[in-house]
């Protein structure tokens, strides 16, 4: 089906929500929304609805079993081919604090994945890759490895560019770091987003990197200095900074809803991206995984890692999706169905920088778009218009 008009009760449009209409899909791209039928395309009839455009999940490491650091091209293609089916029709591959040879290995892979596939690849679309990590601090490792933390080097940072073919659109780093300010200066220039993360960081550490260029921080209150009335650290920083952006996992074990609607209250949801921090275990039944050099176990929706004597230790990542947590937020109250789906898409592709390719349902664009249920289940996902689950 190459030219259709597809017929709906709400439009998630850029600036506006849309009531009953149409939205047109010529040639693979977007059109116009419309209130009447247009002439000369064919009806898909969604009546009751939702048209949204497609997740863009700015932070994930993988899914279906298939690993940003398996540092495979093969697996970043199943792992696109799953999320598209979920809902997610673009995503910012993300890796982990490896050897910096194997990071290198990490980009050059995911930039081969995304530069052989062809038009009608029928996969979540590669948009960038996301560097979390190496330069983190040992304090606040979650499930990295500090074996492998170090100093940020825009050195380093150039290296992997190189091999990631300028694909790298967002670095992560503790502030409290040596040369950190100088580094958040850099990314800046190069169009790189810096964000903050892992880290002990006072909170006028957090505020110096900000006014040295960054602009995100990493899984707020997770693996970061927390919001204190005498020590304020990272997380007081996340509220208090205007113009940043917060990524948040709202699966509801990373974080509580009432700590996420204080977030929400603080910059406002315009400013907050749902992200997933899903991992290999994603899209996988309960059992046993990996994460870089660290085993983990999947149980009952949450991934913890595995200590030496078999017991499980700290929150290792997420196996939600976008979609899902899209759901949570409006069930939990926090905000409107609107607002939800804006925090999945053009939310994040904005504080990611690739807001110029994804995240709107603007006229030319891809027509990568969701047809979801009244309560924002994902019914069916477009990719250049056509439908792929």
């Amino acid at each position: 089906m190459s030219d259709f008009a597809i017929k709906a009760d709400r439009f998630v449009l850029p600036g506006v929500l849309r009531g009953a209409g149409y939205l047109s899909v010529h040639d693979g791209t977007f059109g116009a929304w419309t209130a009447e039928a247009p002439a000369g395309y064919e009806i898909v009839d969604r009546t009751g609805s939702w048209v949204a455009p497609g997740y863009v999940d700015t932070h994930i490491h993988g899914f279906v079993d298939r690993d940003v650091m398996d540092c495979d091209p093969d697996g970043i293609d199943e792992a696109s081919l799953a999320l598209a089916k979920k809902g997610t029709t673009s995503w910012v591959p993300t890796t982990l604090t490896q050897p910096a040879g194997q990071i290198e290995s990490a980009c050059a892979s995911v930039s081969e994945a995304a530069e052989r596939r062809g038009e009608d690849f029928p996969g979540a679309r590669i948009e960038g890759i996301y560097l979390e990590g190496p330069f983190f601090t040992a304090e606040h490792a979650g499930a990295q490895n500090p074996d492998n933390m170090c100093d940020p080097s825009v050195e380093l940072l150039c290296s992997w560019q190189e091999a990631a073919h300028g694909l790298i659109c967002k670095s992560a780093i503790a502030p409290e770091r040596a040369g950190s300010e100088r580094y958040c200066a850099s990314l800046k220039a190069m169009g790189v987003a810096v964000a903050l993360g892992h880290s002990s960081a006072t909170c006028e550490e957090g505020l110096a990197a900000v006014a040295a260029g960054a602009s995100l921080f990493v899984h707020v209150y997770n693996g970061m200095s927390g919001h204190h009335h005498r020590e304020p650290g990272l997380v007081t920083a996340a509220m208090i900074s205007r113009g940043t952006y917060a990524e948040l996992i709202c699966d509801g074990m990373h974080v509580t809803p009432a700590a996420i609607d204080a977030l929400v209250r603080a910059k406002g949801w315009e400013h907050v991206c749902v992200i997933s921090d899903c991992l290999r275990c994603g899209g996988m039944p309960d059992g046993d995984y990996t994460l870089g050099d660290f085993p983990v176990r999947l149980q009952g929706g949450i991934a913890r890692l595995v200590q030496k004597d078999g017991s499980l230790g700290n929150i290792a990542g997420s196996s939600a999706t976008l979609a899902q947590e899209v759901r949570n937020l409006v069930e939990w109250g926090i905000v409107t169905p609107e607002q939800a789906i804006r925090m999945a898409t053009e939310v994040p592709a904005r504080s990611a920088g690739i807001d110029d390719v994804c995240g709107q349902m603007l006229p030319g664009r891809a027509a990568d778009f969701n047809v979801l249920t009244q309560d924002l289940s994902v019914q069916e996902t477009y990719l250049d218009g056509r439908l792929v689950r």
